[in-house]
């Protein structure tokens, strides 16, 4: 019987060489796997694809398509770029068993990626295996969560203690897990999926630009019976919003306005997503009333309400500028 094949995907815009330092991390740990890497560039038109290919190239990474490097002709975010690794096949032409998407910026730390094979492996109703997730302060990432929903917008938004301990399952970011459990959904820093879940329910929603994309996943997932599990034994360094330049923004981007209202809608209809709104705009008020109260600062984005209500009742309006 032939071993599992896996396909690894890393997604690159404007960060060459960070990139190929998460390559090499994945390919140290898919070494004896028998697996192959994938590195999108998507559209980063910096150089970055011709960076990217000479380096794989003079590496030796390329000899027996171990490593390939592809260029998407538009950059459509984080689903799009990573759907043209998931259309691929093995340099052999054979169709991998798994696909393991890993952030450009993300390092598995020794037998991450068998660990999450070896769930799938012997779980075969789970789709999706996920990572334990820190930073290079070894400080743990919030990275295992449950899906939005009226309750969850309404009590992440008024951080209000009693709240929480009235309705401890609303909040979507739970306790991170110290055992393997399955749980809603994970972020795609680190993530296993089998090809088998996605023959049947799709790949990334290329409506999404960037958020909300794997949580679309994840709940499809599940309503075709498929589960997650978060795997604490896969462990992985994420540095974290270093393409994007998140770390940096004091105010929220156009696009996570809109990806979260298209899963709202999408998956709950527009009825659920306005209540989901007033939720969370209800929320919003009640913690600034008491941040104020105690002379503090609001702890979201600058503008963030009055961005969340506008993104509500407005059309899409993305440009490329805030996509950038």
């Amino acid at each position: 019987m032939s071993r599992p094949a896996i396909l690894c995907i890393l997604l690159n815009f404007r960060t060459p060489a960070m990139t190929l330092r998460a390559a090499e991390a994945a390919l140290a740990d898919l070494h004896g796997l028998g697996g192959e890497l994938v590195i999108v560039d998507n559209a980063s038109g910096d150089g970055s694809y011709e960076m990217l290919a000479e380096q794989v190239a003079a590496r030796g990474w390329g000899d027996g398509g171990l490593v390939r490097v592809v260029a998407s002709p538009v950059n459509g975010g984080f689903g799009a770029g990573n759907n043209i690794g998931l259309k691929m096949k093995l340099s052999n032409g054979r169709a991998p068993d798994y696909y393991y998407i890993l952030n450009s910026d993300a390092f598995p730390d020794e037998g991450a990626t068998a660990t999450l094979l070896g769930h799938l492996e012997t779980h075969p109703h789970a789709g999706i295996a996920c990572s334990h997730i820190r930073g290079e302060d070894n400080l743990v990432h919030t990275t295992a969560f449950r899906f939005p929903s009226i309750a969850g917008e309404f009590v992440g938004a008024a951080r209000l203690g009693f709240i929480e301990r009235i309705m401890p399952e609303a909040p979507v970011p739970m306790p991170q897990p110290e055992t393997t459990m399955q749980v809603d959904w994970s972020a795609g820093a680190s993530m296993m999926l089998r090809r088998t879940m996605l023959k049947q329910i799709g790949t990334f929603d290329e409506t999404f630009f960037l958020y909300f994309e794997e949580t679309d996943l994840c709940l499809r997932a599940a309503r075709a019976g498929w589960s997650c599990w978060y795997v604490p034994d896969s462990r992985v360094v994420h540095i974290g919003s270093v393409s994007t330049g998140m770390k940096t923004k004091r105010r929220m981007p156009s696009y996570w306005y809109d990806s979260r209202r298209h899963y709202f809608i999408k998956n709950h209809g527009r009825a659920y997503a306005a209540a989901a709104l007033f939720a969370h705009l209800l929320g919003g008020v009640l913690h600034r009333l008491r941040v104020g109260l105690a002379g503090r600062r609001p702890q979201d984005p600058n503008w963030f309400l009055r961005d969340l209500a506008a993104h509500a009742i407005t059309p899409y309006r993305l440009s490329p500028e805030d996509r950038s």
